[in-house]
């Protein structure tokens, strides 16, 4: 998912890196940098003036707060999941930022921006960019009030065009508090898999037009890898942790969080998925909420044993321009899944967020080639099959 909670002031964007010599000047493909908030669609601009009022503006601030909790609800101690939940995105955003750091060893650190809003809220964003492993990383952490327009519940809850135009017509605008930890990670080499997870937990009170409705709650998330090329150890690895995570609440997580994660992250439009999927969840309160705490908790601490292993093995292995240029055009891929399909890209856009934030999960770089196929039995063409045709890796 887009960094859909998260709203920071504009930052330039490194500059992109040049392209190996055996692409330059190909005519058939295009070799695009991507700077953020280039790429949205008209309609999306629409949206965003016409929700504009729904969150506040936000402040840059010159270092993180204790807490973006509004006053009222602080308090040490207190042990409220809106509490411990900013407690613990903060702590994993610390930790996943100090590992990559690590992993990337040029000495490069991440990019910090705080921000806040006058009536409570506000967000950490990270970024490190041209490392000598990362391209581009982005860990962000955010916690936000605000009023959402009934369409942007809709896409929060992903019931757009569901109840039909009169139901949307008698719906109020919906107060909401919303936190989460969105960090989307894009290796420079090829053989080294992009990474996304994310981790919200969400209320809604009652509509202004229904006073006296229930409040309700839901966790939402997932991790997923997108690699440019299949190599089976790592998938299985990172498989096999979102496995281990998932069955120490529930045997049936992992199956039915893996499928939903396929389904997804489907590119309807190319009738296949973005990568190689992992677990994804949302709306989940069907179970008790502490539980459901403790298992986002595990989910987003499984995180770097899930993917620090494959990049310690893969950041260094030798490639090609050819395999330069197929990531490139998988990110491409990634690029249309964020922008047409994401619905924490939608939820975004219809509550005012800010665009530089909103598609803070897009690469430095993609390409798109007309009509390009990988050859039927090359490495390619068995990543192109398995995004294709989902499989079971462990």
């Amino acid at each position: 998912m887009a960094s859909s909670l998260l709203s920071t002031p504009s930052r330039t964007l490194a500059p992109a890196p040049t392209p190996p010599a055996g692409l330059r000047g190909r005519a058939p493909a295009a070799q695009v940098h991507l700077p953020r908030g280039t790429l949205a669609p008209r309609r999306s601009r629409a949206l965003r003036v016409r929700a504009s009022v729904a969150i506040e503006k936000e402040t840059p601030e010159s270092e993180p707060p204790p807490t973006f909790l509004r006053e009222d609800e602080r308090g040490a101690g207190s042990g409220s999941v809106r509490e411990r939940f900013e407690s613990m995105i903060r702590r994993v955003q610390g930790e996943v930022c100090a590992a990559l750091e690590e992993a990337d060893g040029s000495g490069a650190r991440f990019v910090e921006d705080v921000w806040s809003r006058p009536g409570g809220g506000g967000g950490i964003s990270r970024v490190l960019e041209d490392g000598r492993v990362f391209e581009k990383a982005g860990v962000n952490v955010s916690v936000v009030y605000g009023v959402m327009p009934p369409d942007a519940y809709r896409a929060a809850k992903g019931e757009a065009g569901k109840n039909g135009a009169a139901e949307a017509q008698k719906a109020g605008p919906v107060p909401f508090f919303a936190a989460g930890i969105s960090s989307v990670l894009h290796p420079k080499n090829p053989f080294a898999p992009t990474l996304h997870f994310n981790y919200r937990y969400f209320e809604t009170d009652a509509p202004k037009d229904t006073p006296g409705a229930p409040r309700q709650w839901w966790f939402g998330g997932g991790t997923d890898l997108t690699p440019s090329y299949v190599i089976e150890e790592d998938v299985k690895h990172f498989h096999s942790v979102q496995k281990q995570a998932c069955d120490k609440f529930d045997p049936s997580f992992h199956p039915r969080f893996k499928k939903w994660c396929d389904d997804y992250f489907y590119i309807k439009h190319r009738n296949e998925r973005r990568g190689l999927g992992g677990i994804f969840f949302d709306d989940l309160n069907d179970y008790d909420q502490e539980m459901l705490l403790n298992f986002a908790t595990e989910c987003a601490d499984s995180v770097l044993p899930a993917y620090i292993p494959i990049i310690e093995r893969r950041k260094d292995t030798p490639f090609t321009e050819e395999h330069k240029a197929w990531q490139q055009l998988r990110r491409g891929r990634y690029v249309e899944f964020n922008l047409v399909y994401d619905r924490g890209t939608t939820f975004g856009l219809k509550t005012g967020g800010r665009i530089e934030s909103i598609l803070v999960s897009l690469p430095l770089t993609a390409r798109w080639q007309y009509d390009h196929k990988p050859e039927e039995g090359t490495e390619e063409w068995k990543l192109l099959d398995a995004c294709i045709n989902p499989k079971d890796w462990i």
